[in-house]
Parts: structure tokens; sequence; C-alpha cells
């Protein structure tokens, strides 16, 4: 890997691992919808005319059932469930719940066809992430908000999908052209339903700079980024940074928030990550290589 490579990798990295610091952050003061109009809303103003001025946006635009449906199960539903759940959890929980993303996104694959080979080895994986899921959850006393759970399951299985309608129905199409439109889809879905939540008062600047670290970093520069490390080194070898976002998210989370992070946590972030490893080596080929996910 060359020096340019390994420095996109690092970039990304921390990128897509200090968004749950940061929604955390913000949604002290604001409500989910609300953050998520105005983190679409800034980062489809910078993508947009990035995606006109070198893409045609035609083929996008011509499959725009397919491109709904990523921007519905990629953004819309899991960034309003993750803003609700770190209301009641902590976002180091959050990020280590995330990392169960690659699980979610084999076992899809295996039940619609996408995955060719699933032997002894991938079903261990499997259990062994269940169990560490398992441990996470459990390991964390101020995780007693059952509806945040459920919440934080919407958002895995969102972020398992989205990349499965990419590899299948979009894979032809640039990237950015896509993020570019479902990004704009969205902010205009939440312009009427962030209006009936707006703030009262204004928000502080803490709150105010969360939101233009999530918008400005953590998506549109994200993308341009992610897609640079994809002609880099390729989509299988990219996706190595789904293993480590949660594990700069949980250290920023103890060290900036003071949030608690035990061993069993610990154990059960280490079972996460072999256990994706594991289930995800059969089914991966560097056409189908599945995108890391979001915050």
């Amino acid at each position: 890997m060359s020096r340019g490579a390994l420095l996109l990798f690092a970039l990304m990295s921390i990128i897509w691992g200090i968004p749950y610091l940061f929604i955390r952050n913000a949604v002290t003061e604001i409500t989910p919808a609300t953050l998520v109009l105005w983190r679409t809303a800034i980062a489809a103003a910078i993508l947009l005319p990035i995606a006109l001025a070198r893409t045609d946006l035609r083929p996008v635009l011509a499959r725009w059932r397919w491109v709904v449906a990523f921007a519905a199960v990629e953004i819309a539903i899991p960034w309003v469930a993750l803003g609700s759940a770190e209301q009641h959890i902590s976002s180091s929980l959050a990020a280590l719940l995330i990392a169960g993303v690659p699980l979610v996104g084999t076992a899809i694959a295996l039940f619609t066809g996408g995955a060719d080979r699933f032997g002894a080895v991938g079903l261990l994986g499997m259990l062994v992430g269940i169990v560490g899921v398992a441990f996470i959850v459990g390991a964390d006393f101020d995780a007693t908000d059952t509806a945040a759970l459920i919440q934080m399951g919407i958002v895995v299985v969102g972020y398992a999908l989205g990349p499965a309608i990419l590899a299948r129905r979009l894979q032809d199409l640039p990237t950015v052209s896509i993020m570019a439109v479902s990004l704009t889809l969205v902010a205009i879905l939440f312009v009427p339903i962030a209006a009936t939540q707006w703030p009262t008062t204004p928000p502080s600047a803490d709150a105010v700079i969360a939101i233009l670290i999530l918008a400005v970093v953590c998506t549109a520069a994200a993308f341009i980024l992610f897609g640079a490390l994809i002609d880099a080194v390729g989509p299988v070898r990219a996706t190595v940074i789904t293993y480590i976002n949660p594990a700069v998210a949980a250290v920023l989370g103890v060290v900036v928030l003071q949030e608690s992070f035990t061993v069993p946590m610990a154990i059960g972030f280490a079972l996460v990550i072999a256990g994706s490893a594991l289930a995800t080596r059969p089914a991966r080929t560097e056409a189908l290589g599945p995108t890391p996910a979001p915050a």
C-alpha cells in the first residue's frame, strides 16, 4: 500500500470514527430530524456541484427507484434512529454496535443469493459476532433503554442494506453522484419534518460546530476521500476501516465524554471484529466488496 493510500486509510478511519461523538453533542440541543436536515442539506450543497461538474446525473436519475431506496435505508432512516438512540445510550455503545454491520451484511447476502460461498467458517463467524454483541450490550449498564437498542438494530440493518443496493443495482454509477442525489432527496424530505421540531432557542456554538463537522467532514469530505481510497486500494481492502471506526469512536467517547468502557465491552468488540472478519471472508470479492457505513 502506497503512502498516499495509507494516509487516506488513516483519515477515513478517523473521519468515520468521530461522528458518534458529535451526534451525541448535537442531539442534546436539537432533535434527530433537525440534525439530519442540516447534515444532509449542507453536505448536498457541497457534493451536488461537484457531481454536476464531474459526472452526468441522468443515469442516476434514471434509476431513481433504487436511489430512493438507498437514500432511505442508508441515510434517512438510520440517521434519525442513530440520533434518537444516542439521546439515551452512550456514543461508545452506539459505535461498538455498529461494528456488527458486516455480520448483518453477510446474512443479507446469504439469504438473497449474494454470497457464493458460506461454509463452517462463515457460520462460526456469525455465532462469534452474535456473542460479541451480547457482551457489548450486557456490559453497558447505562443501556437500559430497550427502544434505543431497537433503534440501533434498525441502524445496523440499514447500513447493511445500503451497500447491498449499491453493489447490485447502482454499481456502475459514480458514488459521488449517488450520494449527492441521495443527500438532496433526504434534505428535501426532512424540511417539513424538521420545521415542526425547530429549536425554540438557537443552538450553542458547540452544537453548531458538531453539525458542521458532521456535514462537511463526516459526510461530504468523507465520501470524496473514500472514493479516492477505493481507487487506490480496491473496494475490499478499503472496507477494513469498518473494523477500526468503532474503536476510534469508543476511545473518543471515553476521553471526551467520560463514558464508561469496561473489560466485557472490550471483549465483546474484539469478538464482533473477529466474527465479522470470519463471516465476511468467504463472500468477499473485489467486485462486490461492501462499502463501510457512514455514521
